[in-house]
């Protein structure tokens, strides 16, 4: 089925004194954003909460400045329910993700830091971290949901947030992802030569690589707005999708259901 793929990039980046860590085997954690609008609670996690994906007995503090520990964390995308949440409503960079439909995708990326010999390096890329196949939209969520929603939907940062307080049910949308969805095992490098192959402007022209700008910050500018990257309905974006989708699959083999995506 036609779809569109819309990309995100989430989690910590480089004005966060934060760094998710990625390994010389190329495996990551990853690490968000604090959540600086809502006071502690039942509802509300902290970075001590947060656990490796690879072995969940094993918390994340090692890679967190200690005065983080404590710290609220606005944890999304989570992917244990498949969730992402934004403030569409807003102008904004998230206001594309208002054209998002049941069955699109939303591919996530992340700054990634490089981890040896138990510290951070200077090194840093951008890499795929995951997806979520849209399943179900909740739009505008100025109310706690009804029962049968929030049981779908509970665990995405806005709505703990809200349900910490109702003052934060202000607007914000959340999707919900299909048995599909996924966080990768192994990162995939978000690099300058895919860009040049798959992504192009708004306008539909290819990027400019500017000699005063590093590879990272042009990516970074050009793919700051969430926005549909590629259209698999057109010629161009199947062509695309199956560039996009064969990497990914290169680096994470065992999603053998991924072929579906490459029409």
């Amino acid at each position: 089925m036609p779809q569109k793929i819309f990309i995100v990039n989430v989690g910590v980046n480089a004005s966060h004194s934060l760094k998710s860590p990625i390994f010389e085997d190329g495996t990551f954690e990853f690490i968000p954003i604090p959540e600086n609008r809502v006071e502690s609670g039942k509802f509300t996690l902290t970075y001590s909460d947060l656990r490796s994906f690879y072995n969940p007995e094993e918390s994340l503090s090692k890679y967190i400045p200690h005065k983080y520990h404590s710290h609220p964390v606005h944890n999304d995308p989570e992917f244990f329910g498949s969730t992402y949440g934004d403030n569409c409503e807003l102008p904004g960079r998230a206001r594309g993700l208002r054209s998002v439909k049941e069955g699109d995708i939303i591919l996530f990326y992340a700054r990634l830091v490089n981890y040896n010999q138990n510290q951070f390096t200077n090194v840093a890329g951008f890499y795929f971290i995951g997806f979520i196949e849209v399943s179900l939209i909740v739009e505008n969520v100025l109310t706690k949901p009804a029962s049968d929603i929030l049981s779908l939907i509970s665990n995405n940062a806005h709505i703990r947030r809200g349900l910490s307080n109702p003052r934060y049910f202000n607007g914000f949308w959340v999707f919900k992802g299909s048995a599909k969805s996924r966080r990768f095992r192994m990162s995939v490098p978000l690099t300058r030569q895919l860009a040049e192959h798959i992504f192009l402007t708004k306008m539909g022209c290819s990027w400019e690589w500017k000699e005063q700008k590093s590879d990272l910050q042009t990516i970074g500018s050009y793919m700051r707005s969430c926005r549909c990257y590629i259209d698999t309905k057109t010629e161009t974006g199947n062509k695309q999708a199956t560039i996009l989708w064969g990497l990914i699959q290169q680096y994470n083999p065992e999603l053998t259901d991924i072929s579906a995506y490459c029409i």
